[in-house]
């Protein structure tokens, strides 16, 4: 169950929610990138996540105290949209698109104005976010089947199908490999987030 081979199968067999969370998430960044309708939202998001930067900052490590915010933030939430999702998938669906929207919007309103973008995406997104995006699109994408599968459960129970319990319980347990693959994924993303990329935009400024 936990082995690689089995997880890209049932990626395989996911394609079509992966498709659509990741279709979400790039609208997301197109929205937040040219719609300045959100604009206000977004900026609290952002203003959140400063005034945590800047605690960790003041604290006695700051190098560490980065990687456990990161690590945490990321796989608390990542796990907490797919078992969310039970809500009718309504969660995961604003958790992607406002990702992506933030996202955009930082691309539209570059927060460091003395690099480039290129620069910026290449060195400040890219080194983690190539494993960082795609393991948040994964999990929302778990998150929103699982709203399929409670909307299901509803029609289930009125006509009594019991085999819909096996299908609900067979993916369930799909998602407790899926959530050591995503915890180790994003344990990798924050360490290379914490160093890497500080280090490479850390040259952009001498």
């Amino acid at each position: 169950m936990f082995s690689w081979r089995a997880m890209w199968q049932h990626f395989i067999e996911m394609k079509g929610y992966l498709a659509f969370t990741t279709i979400l998430f790039l609208a997301g960044i197109f929205i937040g990138a040219s719609n300045t309708s959100f604009e206000q939202m977004i900026t609290g998001q952002i203003a959140g996540l400063e005034g945590m930067v800047q605690q960790i900052n003041q604290s006695s490590n700051p190098g560490l105290a980065m990687f456990l915010f990161i690590f945490f933030n990321n796989a608390i939430k990542s796990i907490l949209i797919i078992y969310l999702g039970l809500f009718f998938g309504i969660i995961p669906l604003a958790f992607i698109l406002i990702n992506g929207m933030v996202l955009g919007y930082l691309f539209a309103n570059n927060p460091q104005p003395q690099i480039d973008l290129f620069t910026l995406i290449v060195k400040g997104i890219l080194p983690h976010g190539i494993i960082e995006l795609p393991a948040i699109i994964i999990a929302g994408a778990y998150g929103l089947r699982f709203g399929i599968l409670s909307i299901k459960g509803i029609g289930a129970l009125l006509v009594r199908d019991r085999k819909f319990g096996r299908v609900f319980e067979g993916f369930a347990a799909r998602t407790v490999p899926l959530m050591v693959w995503l915890v180790v994924a994003l344990l990798a993303a924050a360490i290379i987030e914490s160093t890497v990329t500080v280090w490479l935009l850390s040259t952009e400024f001498g």
